[in-house]
């Protein structure tokens, strides 16, 4: 799935706009998603779509520099 983040599993979120008569519409809150390389388990690195709170909370091992080059 595309908009989904890869180590928590959050996807989008339904709501409604609601206008100042009171009105409700349809939204749609998508995650905060961003594409960030990540180091797996298995030692490889790959590209992910991971959510911020995941990145600021540290669950994400991101690859060195000195890694990249070789």
């Amino acid at each position: 799935m595309g908009k989904e983040c890869f180590i928590c599993g959050k996807t989008r979120q339904t709501g409604q706009n609601v206008s100042h008569s009171n009105i409700k519409t349809k939204r749609v809150f998508n995650a905060n998603l961003q594409k960030v390389r990540v180091v797996l388990a298995s030692g490889e690195v790959c590209s992910k779509n991971v959510c911020t709170s995941c990145i600021r909370s540290g669950f994400v091992t991101k690859p060195s520099p000195r890694s990249a080059a070789q």
